[in-house]
């Protein structure tokens, strides 16, 4: 079996973020709903906490979604983990694959998303690495 290699996935998505009740008062708890187009094709679903108040530019949140996708090809779930800050004007966004959370042709998934919102609209550049078939 060879190495995997590097790889780049990129297209856009559309997100929904709806409010629930979290419990907590300090803590935002919210149900992700996205829509992938491009090289990832397929919809997203996901859970989200945030803390902060992002109406003055300071808050951070953090989650996890589970991407149901056909990637260049290849059909199957995997886990992204997201942990987004926000202070003194500055915005620190990552989002990796859950190690461990690729199933179907995407099992033993690895890698990263890149993210970059233009005008209101999301764009993705997945970098990964996948075992050969």
């Amino acid at each position: 079996m060879s190495e995997p290699a590097s790889r780049h996935a990129r297209g856009t998505f559309a997100v929904t973020v709806t409010p629930e009740e979290s419990g907590i008062p300090q803590i935002g708890r919210f149900v992700l709903e996205k829509v992938y187009a491009g090289d990832a094709e397929g919809v997203g679903v996901g859970i989200m906490l945030s803390a902060g108040d992002p109406s003055i530019g300071e808050a951070g949140y953090v989650a996890q979604e589970i991407a149901s996708v056909t990637l260049q090809g290849r059909r199957g779930t995997f886990a992204l983990q997201q942990l987004g800050t926000m202070s003194g004007g500055d915005q620190q966004l990552t989002y990796v694959i859950t190690p461990g959370s690729g199933t179907g042709e995407l099992a033993g998934i690895a890698g990263r998303l890149d993210l970059e919102i233009l005008d209101g609209e999301h764009r993705y550049d997945l970098v990964y690495e996948l075992p050969d078939a």
